[in-house]
């Protein structure tokens, strides 16, 4: 597979993926707290290579490919793709079919007009269930259901149960069952990029732009380079919307 040619406008169904936005995730949080839902994540392994190849890949759905640099092989020999390759630009598309082939069969309908978040009732107890890529959010009050439903989905596709709710996203999650309570924090994250552009001290030192985060001092310092500004305002923004 040398090359790929795309439509800007007849390759756009092969090409996109539906993911939830923010305000989804958070919506599934919000009524899994409301109710008193167990909420389960389930962790796809290696996703886009586990759908089918869609229809319109290739020539006449048929895709060849020859051996990678290096790879000694017969240069006359070429291999036809039997599942789609990381890279390829329906792959995420032919991923997102074959999971919601999958869902539909189970009884699953989508919410509203997003296409990766479903419900499902299954012996009168309702099931949510939001979808980013390869990364599972499933909320249901009966935790038998519940680890019913991840063991069918783990059944039909490679991956690994991470057990109750934790993390997801960047976002840390810390739910109290008994007192109805959610919460939604990215401290580790927003350690992570301060470290990583040098905004965070752990030493405490007096500055009149000390700040607190979540308990947390760090100091913001006014590099020279501006790009390095601009970067960390954009990040800083990127977290307050996912976690609001």
């Amino acid at each position: 597979m040398k090359r790929k040619n795309a439509d800007s406008v007849g390759d756009y169904d092969d090409t996109f993926s539906p993911v939830p936005v923010a305000s989804g995730f958070q919506a599934i949080l919000s009524l899994a707290t409301q109710l008193n839902m167990f909420t389960d994540y389930v962790d796809i392994s290696q996703a886009l290579v586990q759908g089918e190849l869609l229809p319109g890949d290739g020539h006449n759905g048929n895709i060849i490919i020859s051996s990678p640099p290096g790879y000694e092989e017969d240069p006359l020999s070429v291999y036809q793709l039997l599942k789609p390759l990381n890279g390829m630009s329906s792959a995420a598309c032919a991923w997102h079919t074959t999971m919601s082939a999958f869902l539909q069969r189970e009884g699953c309908e989508t919410v509203g007009f997003v296409k990766s978040m479903r419900k499902v009732t299954i012996d009168s107890h309702r099931l949510l269930l939001g979808a980013h890529v390869d990364d599972f959010v499933i909320a249901c009050v009966d935790q038998t259901v519940l680890d019913a439903f991840c063991k069918q989905l783990l059944e039909a596709f490679d991956g690994t149960y991470e057990g109750p709710l934790e993390h997801y996203l960047g976002c840390e999650i810390a739910r109290d069952l008994v007192a109805g309570t959610t919460q939604l924090s990215q401290t580790h994250y927003a350690e992570d990029f301060l470290i990583t552009f040098r905004f965070w001290i752990l030493l405490h030192v007096p500055h009149p732009c000390n700040q607190i985060l979540d308990g947390q001092r760090f100091i913001v310092t006014h590099p020279q380079n501006p790009i390095s500004t601009n970067i960390i305002v954009v990040l800083w923004a990127v977290s307050a919307i996912l976690s609001r």
